[in-house]
């Protein structure tokens, strides 16, 4: 798939052209953010949900208008995209599964085991 940067004078919002985007690829050459194949084969679904955790913390960006969303969208995608760059899934642990290992705390009164 060929993909076209965004641009205003597209006729497509910016909505309109994320919605296309099925693939890391795909959101990294979108948002020309540069990168090396084997770090996204290894860690995609990390950066991806990486990047869907820094959208989530910017809070609501539809007050922005689509040249300032692609911005910071670009940005956050890099950003991402860069944690896995000199670290690994493990590391950075994204996903919950990571967390499990952890010791866990949890305090259970005598009360509550025999009443």
């Amino acid at each position: 798939m060929t993909l076209q940067r965004f641009s205003p004078d597209a006729g497509l919002t910016l909505a309109e052209a994320l919605d296309d985007l099925v693939s890391a690829e795909d959101f990294l050459e979108f948002f020309a953010v540069a990168y090396e194949q084997n770090v996204v084969h290894i860690n995609r679904l990390h950066i991806m949900q990486r990047y869907h955790d820094y959208l989530g913390k910017a809070g609501s960006l539809e007050q922005q208008d689509d040249p300032a969303r692609y911005a910071i969208y670009q940005q956050l995608l890099a950003r991402a995209y860069q944690d896995f760059v000199g670290s690994d899934a493990q590391t950075e642990k994204v996903f919950k599964v990571f967390h499990m290992h952890e010791p866990q705390k949890s305090f259970v009164s005598i009360d509550e085991l025999f009443g």
